[in-house]
């Protein structure tokens, strides 16, 4: 049975055995770009087990802030690293020239949709640039870009796009979208290396645990339900009936770093593009009722009489509430717009969960999955766990 297919129930559940002696060789050595994403910390959760393919593995992490508390127990040598700052790239990255795979898992969001093209597309030539010449040994090059591969970018969510299931045949649409950057830059960059394979992997919705992540949907509703329970409110729905009721997918964060990892070491998956989701599909009405139960508060009944309310305007003036709760908790101390991207539960509750396929990636190989309702339940344990909500 192979590793990503037992690994369908999570490869991060295992633990690394502690009557292992140390490791004197390493078969591979991972650079994880956005260590503290909400991929980046699972692959530097999974990466280092023993029984991980391509292994053992030496993981570097790379990350633009100081080391945080919950991702301090990875077995990683972590780098403080502005990968925006091209002097910063080449003094720190091209120290470590034993780097045999790099998984670029990182975004910077800007104002529009070109910027956001220039912005990201400097910060991946400034990896590979740094990475490329200085490692003999490299081999593959994990890119992460996502569902807006199909659908366009933000700012013309509901106005273009493919219809639904995507999968990856389908040709890119006629507008900006930063992710369409990054696979150019790629595709160019590892014809200067002989036999430097590459992966592109394109997450929906992901679950998964990281409060510094700009899109945890998981997260910004821990924290919206806490306040809820807080304040004595019910739990309200901040979306739309084809959302409420509409079949939804997601990627579990842990999924997607077990897809990269098989990718990365497989050579049925090389130079190649996939789709990756759990495998299943649910209706955010019976995820409502479990996010109030795990947080001991009301669920209000959907109606689609009443007007549509929008939960980054709800939120605006909830900062001193959550210092409250964050005090009388003894939670790690975050601010409310650290912890809550209103924004973006407010775009994907907005309408119909556009989705996707398996099927190539199954061709390929890869049969791991996750069940969505309990990788929800795992995740929200999770932030409570860290001290992130109560």
């Amino acid at each position: 049975m192979s590793w990503w297919w037992s690994g369908a129930i999570g490869a991060a559940k295992k633990k690394i055995d502690q009557d292992d002696a140390p490791i004197q060789k390493y078969q591979s050595v991972a650079l994880i770009i956005g260590v503290t994403g909400i991929v980046g910390n699972s692959l530097a959760e999974i990466l280092p087990l023993s029984d991980t393919p391509g292994g053992p593995w030496k993981v570097y992490g790379v990350a633009r802030r100081p080391r945080p508390s919950w991702n301090a127990d990875h077995p990683i040598e972590y780098i403080q690293c502005d990968i925006s700052n091209p002097e910063d790239s080449q003094s720190k990255l091209t120290l470590f020239s034993d780097v045999t795979h790099v998984f670029y898992v990182t975004w910077a969001s800007r104002s529009t949709e070109i910027e956001n093209c220039e912005t990201n597309g400097e910060m991946f030539k400034n990896v590979l640039n740094a990475i490329i010449p200085n490692c003999p040994n490299l081999s593959h090059i994990c890119l992460q870009t996502g569902r807006k591969h199909y659908h366009g970018p933000f700012e013309l969510f509901g106005k273009v796009g493919h219809d639904t299931p995507h999968h990856e045949g389908l040709p890119r649409l006629p507008v900006p979208n930063f992710y369409y950057t990054l696979e150019d830059i790629l595709f160019e960059e590892v014809k200067k290396k002989e036999k430097l394979t590459w992966s592109v992997h394109r997450p929906g919705l992901i679950f998964g645990f990281s409060p510094y992540s700009l899109m945890n949907i998981i997260a910004t509703l821990c924290v919206y339900a806490a306040i809820c329970k807080h304040e004595g409110l019910k739990l309200k729905f901040p979306g739309v009936k084809s959302a409420w009721d509409g079949y939804s997918d997601c990627s579990d964060a842990e999924l997607i770093a077990e897809h990269q990892i098989w990718a990365s070491v497989n050579p049925n998956a090389k130079n190649e593009a996939f789709d990756v989701s759990n495998g299943d599909v649910f209706k955010w009405k019976h995820l409502w009722g479990i996010l109030a139960e795990e947080f001991e508060v009301e669920a209000e009944e959907f109606d689609e009489k009443k007007k549509r309310w929008r939960l980054e305007e709800m939120m605006k003036d909830k900062g001193e509430i959550w210092d409250e709760i964050v005090k009388e908790n003894g939670l790690v101390p975050n601010k409310l717009e650290q912890v809550g991207g209103w924004w973006f539960v407010d775009i994907v509750l907005s309408g119909e969960c556009p989705l996707d396929t398996m099927n190539k990636s199954k061709e390929h190989g890869f049969l791991g999955f996750r069940n969505s309702k309990n990788a929800f339940i795992s995740w929200i344990d999770k932030v409570k766990a860290y001290k992130i909500v109560p």
